[in-house]
């Protein structure tokens, strides 16, 4: 009884993070399940049945060449799974790796990562990258990878940074130092831990962001090239059927609003679990 009275309290106070977790939880089962979910091969193609509207054998319609349009959402999901995913842990490798470098040793190589190397990243827009970086590899998975990751991993840089300076000369930091232990331990194992929270966070918002930036790639014809299912590349061959066969667009579209603002509400719903101050304002 204590654990439910605990639960509904918790719901009382962060309602969006019940919907976030919904939100979530149906994103990665669709993601994981979807060689099982999915009612008909996404490839398939029937013209005979094209643009038809949701049925009882079609939920959600068949597209312009008749495939099935929940079965290709399905299997979207999965890919925007496997790139959001695979992007963030490439930007965290990065971001922990340089970050850390620059705020634990200071000096000029914390002048010459951040002011060479993150501010140069920073000043353009990351979505601006990454469609330079993806027009010039080309369409593909580790390309998409590539290309998202290089615009996305100095913000993950420059939060680590300012963590590991503000951390840096706290006393279980001299602490270990004076117990022997080498930089990178002190780093990983004092360090690090400590500073886990804001970029726990971050992660979680930045998930939300490479899906957006993965559908809007897609829908630049940059992403995974077809006939490999993505929510983007479903939204730009839906654009000359907008008006006649509005569920092409409708879909897909409802698909990503959801998963971004699930990875949303999680990230804020991590914030305010994991910040003192905040727990302690609403009584968790």
């Amino acid at each position: 009884m204590a654990f439910l009275d605990s639960f509904r309290n918790r719901v009382r106070r962060q309602p969006l993070a019940v919907v976030g977790a919904v939100l979530l939880a149906s994103f990665v089962v669709a993601g994981l399940t979807a060689p099982w979910l999915a009612p008909h091969n996404p490839a398939s193609i029937d013209l005979l049945n094209r643009l038809q509207g949701p049925s009882a054998a079609h939920w959600a319609g068949t597209d312009e060449l008749g495939r099935d349009t929940l079965s290709r959402m399905l299997w979207g999901a999965r890919l925007s799974l496997a790139v959001s995913v695979t992007v963030v842990t490439v930007s965290l490798a990065l971001g922990i790796s340089l970050g850390g470098l620059a705020g634990y040793l200071g000096g000029w190589i914390d002048t010459a990562l951040t002011t060479f190397a993150m501010n140069t990243f920073l000043a353009l827009p990351g979505i601006l990258l990454a469609i330079a970086f993806a027009a010039f590899l080309g369409p593909g998975f580790s390309n998409l990878v590539l290309a998202l990751a290089i615009g996305g991993w100095a913000g993950y840089a420059r939060l680590v940074r300012a963590q590991v300076m503000a951390v840096r000369d706290r006393e279980y930091v001299d602490a270990a130092r004076a117990l022997g232990a080498g930089g990178l331990r002190t780093f990983f194992r004092h360090i690090l831990p400590n500073i886990a929270q804001p970029i726990l966070v971050q992660a979680a918002i930045g998930m939300a962001g490479v899906i957006l930036a993965e559908a809007t790639l897609s829908f630049l014809g940059l992403g995974i090239p077809a006939p490999a299912p993505s929510w983007g590349g479903m939204l730009n061959d839906a654009r000359s059927h907008m008006f006649d066969s509005p569920h092409l667009v409708l879909f897909p579209a409802a698909a990503v609003a959801g998963a971004v603002l699930g990875f949303n509400f999680l990230g804020d719903a991590l914030r305010d679990q994991l910040d003192p101050r905040t727990r302690l304002e609403m009584g968790l």
